[in-house]
């Protein structure tokens, strides 16, 4: 397993992705940040016209509690699309690459191999959120964000590592479409076709049944007063997980791998 995790590792250190989903982070927290300082000045938020219109619609308040809430939203929704490019290149890649016959001649098992994937994707995932809060606690204190206190900040914190989490979670099943489809192309429409699915779900008001709906639903995404998914919603986001990466590694330990 060891070797398999730096084999991975080494992977990932050679390649652009992890730069640019760092990036793609950055310019979440960013946003959110420039929503916050458009927001904390109504007569700022006019004269900036349209993205002073957008930051409104947003529905946060200028403080730290509805700036971590964004935080949130921002990591639920992005996430899955983030998230899946991850799963997406860690599995699609060596079949793209015409690796995936040579990764399979390592004196490793298959399941061994598929374990190490999920494993840096999980933790590529939590770096990236943890990267996420690192920023927006600091974007939140130039901006001198009021409302600050210990309990409401740590919830906003745990909030949105929880996001993460549920949102990685739902990825899995990608990594069996890029597996299957050997390659990235056909997992790429499976992701669209998810994040497409998940927003009409949701606005028809059964997204708590839907995993690839709850993250964003947990995050606040359908605004106050709206009751956030129940157990049963995430615990089909904790079985979505578990069936995908159960089903990726039965595929790749009985799959044809001479194709």
């Amino acid at each position: 397993m060891r070797d398999a995790l730096w084999a991975e590792l080494l992977k990932a250190r050679r390649s652009r992705l992890p730069w640019i989903t760092a990036l793609a982070f950055t310019i979440a927290a960013l946003v959110c940040g420039t929503f916050m300082f458009i927001l904390a000045d109504p007569a700022r938020a006019r004269a900036l016209g349209l993205l002073g219109g957008k930051a409104q619609l947003s529905g946060a308040s200028a403080d730290w509690p509805g700036y971590l809430a964004l935080l949130a939203e921002a990591v639920a929704i992005g996430g899955l699309g983030v998230y899946g490019l991850i799963a997406i290149w860690l599995f699609g890649r060596e079949f793209s690459d015409h690796t995936a016959t040579d990764l399979l001649a390592l004196p490793a098992s298959r399941t061994t191999i598929v374990a190490a994937k999920f494993t840096i994707a999980t933790l590529w995932a939590l770096l990236l959120a943890v990267l996420l809060v690192a920023l927006g606690l600091g974007i939140g204190t130039l901006l001198a964000l009021p409302a600050w206190s210990a309990p409401a900040v740590l919830d906003g914190l745990a909030r949105i590592l929880a996001a993460a989490v549920l949102a990685a979670l739902t990825t899995t099943p990608l990594a069996l479409a890029a597996s299957a489809g050997r390659g990235y192309l056909a997992a790429v429409g499976v992701l669209f076709g998810i994040i497409f699915a998940s927003q009409i779900i949701a606005a028809l008001g059964y997204g708590a049944y839907f995993p690839w709906s709850v993250p964003g639903l947990y995050a606040g995404i359908a605004g106050e007063g709206q009751d956030p998914p129940g157990p049963a919603g995430l615990l089909l986001v904790a079985a979505t997980g578990a069936i995908g990466a159960i089903a990726t590694a039965a595929w790749w330990n009985r799959a044809d791998h001479t194709r």
